[in-house]
């Protein structure tokens, strides 16, 4: 008896944890739709979470509008365009190829290119250093 006591409690607490209060949608498919778009959505206040596993306020007001629309009729692309066009392209997990946004999309192949650059560089100097003056590199400095 313990056990079942135990089971019904925690998965009562796994309820409790649940971040989307919403209703359901009755059929499966469009359920699947609504749960795929909210986790492309990105909470504005979490920044680091979609709005399917934020529990800010926005997300869940974010949720609501995406489940209105959604009843409105309005298809998967409508939704993106609102939303990009209420809170930006940032709102996006996956933010469109555009002029707007080449410099988020280069960044990080542009901070790997700066960093081979640098480790190049002191690649170079400390074998020009080794060349010049082999026994400098041995030399652990000393206190100041």
């Amino acid at each position: 008896m313990r056990i079942v006591t135990l089971a019904a409690a925690g998965l009562l607490a796994f309820q409790a944890l649940a971040v989307d209060t919403g209703q359901a949608f009755t059929d499966p498919a469009q359920q699947a739709r609504y749960e795929h778009l909210i986790r492309e959505l990105r909470c504005l206040v979490c920044q680091n979470q979609s709005i399917a596993d934020s529990n800010a306020s926005l997300a869940s007001d974010l949720r609501r509008e995406v489940r209105e629309m959604m009843l409105a009729g309005r298809s998967d692309a409508e939704i993106r365009a609102f939303m990009t066009e209420r809170y930006g392209d940032f709102v996006l997990y996956k933010p469109p190829v555009a002029p707007r946004t080449w410099l988020l999309w280069l960044a990080p192949a542009l901070l790997l290119l700066g960093g081979i650059g640098v480790a190049g560089m002191v690649v170079l100097r400390r074998a020009r250093a080794a060349k010049s003056d082999p026994a400098a590199l041995d030399e652990e400095p000393g206190p100041s």
